[in-house]
């Protein structure tokens, strides 16, 4: 049976901070918004408006390469799109909002910001809430392990079947992904940010750390010494359905005309793959991590 694609996040990508950070040049989620900025009753008219005062408000949960401070910038994947689509929309600058992954949904519908910019997985329990751009980029799981892999894990059926203590990050799918694999609840350890896993795996804590293998990746490239390595990615099964872990951009309900406006521009960045790599290609993003035409939302949110 052909399995339909679905986005892994967590990505929900879990919450990568354990509390509120604050960050120099960045507006924290804890902030209150200004009189009239909350979450409009419509958002028919938000595109017009994001416009008319030449910025948009996003909420990033510091998670690298998806999202995070980079010097005092915003950078990574998913702010990196997002800039260039909505400058083409004519809207050139990104206002950002730190918080924990977890609270990025509940911060966007109380309208402390209009977008999140955090590489968000596409996943019907959340298109029940909210909206969702068309899908940014693929990413399948992948497990971190201590050097020379000494559980001989490679999956997490191999995982459950070797009775290894899994790590994953709050509020991330990835948990889902382990029960569905048969790894005992037990067996489970819920981390609040990246780098908790890496140091959860090299105290012994647990015996492999589960994440796409993107943000694998780039938690080892910053972490260059540490005697970890990250094993081939794989794709996992929940009630015989793959899990290929589309992201996207995140919008009020309400909000169909700003996010159909940046459907149109993402479009021509996603269908253009040398511009995509040129892009965000410095944040380990490949043309592998290009969604497939065929890749729709609709669909993800259909289940």
């Amino acid at each position: 049976m052909t399995a339909s694609l679905s986005r892994r996040r967590l990505l929900t990508r879990g919450a990568l901070l354990g509390g509120l950070l604050a960050v120099s040049g960045l507006t924290t989620a804890c902030s209150r918004t200004e009189a009239g900025t909350g979450a409009p009753a419509d958002d028919g008219d938000l595109l017009a408006r994001l416009r008319k005062q030449g910025h948009v408000r996003v909420g990033f949960a510091g998670e690298a390469p998806y999202g995070f401070q980079d010097g005092g910038e915003l950078a990574g994947e998913a702010p990196t799109l997002h800039r260039e689509v909505f400058t083409a929309l004519g809207i050139p600058e990104l206002r950002p909002t730190l918080t924990e992954f977890g609270s990025l949904i509940p911060g966007l519908l109380a309208g402390r910001f209009d977008v999140v910019s955090a590489g968000m997985a596409i996943t019907p329990e959340r298109c029940a809430k909210v909206l969702f751009s068309e899908p940014e980029f693929v990413s399948p799981t992948a497990l971190m392990v201590r050097k020379g892999n000494p559980e001989g894990v490679s999956d997490l059926k191999s995982c459950a079947a070797k009775g290894a203590t899994v790590g994953v990050l709050t509020a991330a799918v990835e948990a889902s992904y382990a029960k569905s694999a048969g790894v005992r609840e037990g067996s489970v350890t819920t981390l609040a940010k990246q780098q908790d896993g890496l140091d959860a795996l090299l105290a012994g804590r647990i015996d492999a750390f589960a994440l796409t293998g993107i943000s694998l990746r780039w938690l080892a490239r910053t972490n260059q010494g540490a005697a970890v390595e990250v094993l081939e990615p794989f794709v996992p099964v929940v009630d015989g359905v793959e899990q290929h872990s589309p992201g996207g951009a995140v919008f009020r309900q309400g909000a169909t005309t700003l996010r159909d406006a940046f459907d149109e521009e993402l479009a021509k960045i996603t269908g253009d793959p040398a511009r995509y790599v040129r892009l965000i290609g410095k944040y380990g993003f490949t043309e592998r991590e290009v969604p497939p035409r065929t890749l729709r939302t609709a669909d993800l949110c259909a289940g």
